[in-house]
């Protein structure tokens, strides 16, 4: 069997790795682009929708959380029905970072797609669509405390 996970992962850390490096300038640590970027697209967004759409744990989405909102790119506003929910959204300084956020998206992912057809383009995302719906389930399940049985 091919090791496909394998694959996918050492181009999510390369990836991520540039990211963090050439995002130094605009004062974003590790990984806090990716919720920044979701904050921008998905304006009043809650926490825990946010942490489920970039699939990590709820304390590790509230540490990026809280480092955006201190160092001024997102602000929480109350919920107007509830005012236990806390709503993110870009602050002018996190909408002025995003089209430079977005711009290197678009760049890695035309270099990762160089050579490729467009069909076959469709296709790697249709599969790599169908590995995440797999793969989220037991997400899900651990998420839950429970284990995988292997």
């Amino acid at each position: 069997m091919k090791e496909v996970l394998r694959e996918i992962g050492m181009i999510a850390r390369a990836l991520d790795s540039i990211s963090n490096i050439e995002f130094k300038q605009y004062d974003l640590t590790k990984g806090q682009y990716l919720y920044l970027v979701r904050i921008c697209e998905h304006p009043g967004i809650i926490q825990e929708k946010l942490a489920e759409m970039i699939k990590v744990d709820r304390t590790t989405a509230a540490r990026s959380i809280q480092k955006l909102e201190d160092n001024g790119f997102i602000e929480k506003k109350d919920d107007p029905h509830n005012r236990k929910i806390k709503k993110l959204f870009p602050t002018e300084k996190g909408k002025s970072v995003y089209p430079a956020l977005k711009r290197e998206h678009d760049y890695s992912e035309r270099v990762a797609l160089t050579g490729f057809s467009e069909s076959e383009a469709e296709m790697l995302y249709n599969l790599l669509y169908r590995v995440r719906t797999n793969v989220e389930k037991d997400w899900e399940f651990v998420k839950k405390g429970n284990k995988r049985n292997y």
